[in-house]
């Protein structure tokens, strides 16, 4: 992955950011990041290097979460991963108590080696670059090992329930209800329908799909609540000596699990043929206690589907108009597809599914985005 590199080791201007004893003495607003010479005094008292040890380090590439990464070298093997966020997006702040969690409970996820709360800083175990989205073109044989280990890590965290969870000593987001599955919603017609496809919805129809999704809202948040990551898709899920793990959980929250099933086998990044995605859905199925009928256990996965395609649609829209990351845009075609799918899978969103149809078909039609429908 490519990058800016520095060599560099404590310098005698980096010794007068030491305060008695070493310690730092830093002041700063919250969101404003650490120059180059604080971020590697506090990597090195962190990892306990001394100043005799060479690091280099490598700006990663930018991610949709306000957080800014660096891959940190040294020693030609050592290596961990620096994170600066904004504590303005609360869920940035929640990553390391979760982390901890999570890792308590046996759900694999980077150990977090080092915490700077005041300076919005983390340093994390570096799990290399291998993801499921990285391998997305090796054989089905491989990928679905990986995903069957993926599901099994989703079945451990979606059988941990609000009971147990010990809310007080680790702060989540709040849970999903109707509240936030309307803001999803209303996120994709802003971002997507509007901002993106420039598109005016006729009253009939815009009125039929709001009946339509307050309904389904209002079934999603009846569905069993349990610990869900929320974005459990093929960038979030990285490989190392075959093994998956977790990242990206700061968003995790209590839900209904079908949204994770979604984001993980109806992942726009991804290009499952039916027969695979059913494959792998069973095997989550295979998993449980069965409390569903197999046909009722697709309906909920097919509805939380589109849920879910509708609040991704609603975020590449914004990532890719709002805040220039245009890679984004890149995806929106499949995610379509994939949200036409599934509507088409349940009789329950016909006015998602017109609107879904009419959109892919324009949007292949045209061959660009941004157009005016």
């Amino acid at each position: 992955m490519g990058g800016h590199w520095l060599n560099r080791s404590l310098s005698e201007d980096e010794e007068i950011l030491k305060g008695e004893e070493g310690a730092l003495n830093l002041v700063r607003p919250e969101s404003e990041r650490p120059n180059d010479k604080e971020l590697i005094l506090i990597s090195r008292k962190a990892l306990g290097l001394p100043d005799s040890v060479s690091m280099e380090w490598q700006s990663l590439e930018a991610r949709g979460s306000d957080r800014t990464f660096y891959r940190l070298k040294w020693n030609q093997k050592g290596s961990a991963i620096l994170i600066h966020y904004d504590p303005n997006r609360v869920e940035n702040t929640l990553y390391a108590g979760i982390a901890s969690f999570l890792s308590k409970m046996n759900i694999p996820v980077p150990k977090v080696i080092h915490h700077h709360p005041s300076l919005c800083l983390l340093i994390v175990e570096d799990l290399g670059d291998v993801s499921l989205w990285s391998l997305r073109k090796t054989s089905w044989d491989c990928l679905r090992a990986l995903y069957q280990k993926t599901l099994r890590v989703a079945y451990r965290l979606h059988a941990i329930s609000e009971k147990e969870f010990p809310s007080e000593e680790v702060p989540l987001m709040e849970g999903f209800g109707p509240h936030l599955y309307r803001w999803e919603q209303e996120y994709f017609k802003e971002n997507f329908l509007r901002n993106l496809c420039h598109l005016h919805l006729d009253p009939s129809l815009e009125s039929a799909l709001d009946r339509e999704l307050f309904a389904l809202q209002d079934r999603l948040s009846k569905g069993r609540k349990n610990l869900i990551h929320r974005d459990l898709q093929s960038q979030n899920i990285m490989v190392r000596e075959g093994q998956v793990f977790l990242i990206d959980f700061q968003g995790m929250r209590f839900g209904n699990p079908f949204y994770d099933l979604g984001s993980l086998l109806c992942d726009p990044y991804m290009d499952f043929s039916a027969a695979q995605r059913e494959e792998l859905l069973s095997y989550y199925y295979e998993l449980g206690p069965k409390d569903l009928e197999w046909t009722a256990f697709k309906k909920c996965f097919w509805e939380a589907s589109a849920q879910r395609l509708m609040q991704a649609l609603g975020a590449y829209g914004f990532l890719g108009l709002k805040k220039g990351l245009i890679s984004y845009l890149n995806h929106i075609p499949q995610g379509l597809k994939n949200l036409q799918l599934a509507t088409s899978q349940v009789s329950t969103l016909p006015a998602l599914q017109e609107l879904s149809t009419h959109i892919l078909s324009s949007f292949q039609s045209k061959q660009k985005f941004g157009e005016k429908i």
